[in-house]
């Protein structure tokens, strides 16, 4: 069947195109998601999304070894599911600096220009101080209901340090500190496919293809006309044996990419976009010379603080019937955290034109992903680093992606990381987090020096989640994409998420992946009614 759209990814910025596009009734789009439905306990649960990791929801990635983290493969979860990531995220919603829009220097794309997109998907619910936030859109935007007594704790120690305290984390600057706004629903998460896709899916104009992996872009003469597509399990996203018959969606006006910062390179790459050179050695013909598609990989680097807490107060006792009750019944108790209950944006040098740090406290022992099962109960204070001068990449290896994000490769990079976690340390220290921090918490073996703080980073750090950057938009020729995400060189052929960004945000990336989407969504309705 031909459709006006084919979007490929049913993830944060696939969901809203999904939505707003088929809200013309008079246009015909086919969303195609290689997981499957959303409609599981964990998911809704906002604490639970460590026990959807390496499950079926997640592609359950693993990168190159990193040379400058001790030689280690990193475990990289992404959500394969509707709602893609953000049905498996920490549900923070943080939009970052104004520095970082003004800073990408794309005509259309400055703080001012995208502002009204992000509050065109907000629904604030509470205080919405100064009018920050939309106040009705699809997104429920709101403070958790039922936030730690350490936490508490952690934003007093914020203040005895001097930090300056927000009233909103969503304005034009994210120096200083505040419980984090979340997206929840009456203590449930709330994901893109709640917000966006869920309301669209009854109508006729649009269809929804779940277990549908894409191989690749269908292109003739210089233009995308389609993708070819299969059912079943395969390995990775874009790629692998998906199943032994095919099927073909065709497009008569564009294919669009929403399959994030590993798949839209993939699947481009896949399809005989990119560097030539190199596609030809994986023996993949090109279709159009794109050296830049898959580099420009950059992603937040997490390293915590975690020490034992003395009092049995921590989300290490969360798992009880009486919880499971509470939040059943009320949407209230700890299993409506999400983990990362507060945060604190710093700069760790007066040089810093912004916060190069961001400090998330869990009032938990978040240790491997938080997968391993506390041994007791500890807290967490993890030093974010937000502007790595590090890239990496993402590459062919025959029809499987190899995820390269060169971390630490920057000087800077661990210099800044080292400064985060004493920072975090100094916090602990204060009389506020006192009566709650005990001795570190194994792994964590307590380094002081400057040479010990940087091992334990090498050697224990993790991904945030946060992988952008691989298909950069730009004015330049080399760039992947045009301001109007346009691929260059092939015509009917956009890529919408945060593979899209020239730079990641000081913040986090689902709520830029959705305002990606809304514009996006103006974007594409704009060439379709020009005259």
């Amino acid at each position: 069947m031909d459709y006006d759209y084919v979007i490929v990814g049913a993830g944060s910025a696939g969901c809203v195109l999904a939505g707003r596009l088929s809200a013309d009734p008079g246009v015909r789009v086919l969303l195609l998601e290689a997981g499957g439905s959303d409609r599981k306990l964990e998911i809704r649960m906002p604490v639970g999304f460590a026990k959807l990791f390496k499950t079926e929801y997640d592609w359950d990635f693993t990168t190159a070894k990193q040379t400058e983290m001790s030689g280690r493969e990193l475990y990289w979860p992404r959500g394969r599911v509707l709602g893609g990531s953000s049905s498996l995220n920490a549900q923070m919603w943080v939009r970052g600096h104004r520095a970082d829009y003004d800073g990408w220097d794309v005509p259309g794309w400055s703080y001012e220009e995208v502002l009204p997109y992000f509050q065109r998907a907000e629904r604030r619910v509470g205080s919405n101080r100064g009018g920050v936030y939309g106040a009705d859109g699809p997104i429920y935007i709101s403070e958790l209901r039922s936030p730690n007594i350490t936490t508490t704790a952690f934003l007093t120690a914020c203040e005895e340090l001097g930090l300056t305290r927000l009233d909103e984390l969503n304005g034009p600057s994210n120096e200083g500190y505040c419980p984090t706004p979340v997206t929840q629903h009456r203590g449930r998460r709330w994901s893109a496919a709640d917000a966006y896709l869920r309301p669209a899916m009854k109508r006729p104009n649009l269809s929804v293809v779940t277990a549908a992996h894409v191989r690749r872009i269908i292109v003739e003469d210089g233009r995308a006309i389609g993708v070819e597509y299969g059912h079943g399990p395969d390995g990775g996203p874009g790629g692998g044996a998906a199943s032994a018959a095919g099927a073909v969606a065709r497009a008569t006006r564009e294919v669009i990419l929403s399959a994030g910062a590993i798949g839209s390179p993939h699947l481009l790459m896949l399809s005989g976009v990119g560097p030539a050179d190199e596609l030809r050695a994986q023996g993949v013909e090109p279709v159009c010379d794109l050296p830049e598609v898959g580099r420009n990989l950059q992603d937040h680097l997490a390293s915590g603080v975690i020490l034992n807490c003395p009092r049995p107060v921590t989300l290490a006792g969360a798992d009880s019937t009486a919880n499971l009750l509470r939040f059943l019944t009320r949407g209230r108790g700890m299993l409506t955290s999400n983990v990362g209950e507060a945060v604190a944006f710093i700069r760790t040098g007066p040089d810093e034109p912004a916060p190069d740090i961001e400090l998330i406290f869990a009032p938990g022992p978040f240790i491997d992903h938080g997968m391993t099962p506390p041994s007791g109960h500890g807290l967490t204070i993890a030093s974010i680093l937000l502007q790595p001068e590090s890239r990496g990449r993402i590459s062919l290896n025959g029809r499987e992606a190899t995820i390269d994000p060169g971390y630490l490769t920057a000087e800077a990079d661990l210099r800044r990381q080292v400064a985060g976690l004493r920072k975090a340390k100094e916090l602990f220290a204060t009389e506020a987090l006192k009566p709650f921090a005990g001795p570190p918490m194994d792994p964590y073996w307590g380094p002081e020096s400057d040479e010990e703080l940087a091992r334990w980073i090498r050697e224990r750090s993790e991904t945030l989640y946060h992988p952008v950057g691989t298909c950069r938009m730009g004015v330049d020729a080399g760039s992947v994409v045009d301001p109007a995400l346009r691929v260059r060189g092939i015509a009917g052929l956009r890529v919408a998420d945060v593979s899209i960004m020239p730079v990641i945000n000081r913040g986090h990336t689902h709520a830029p992946a959705v305002m990606i989407g809304e514009k996006a969504a103006d974007l594409i309705t704009a060439d379709r009614t020009a005259p």
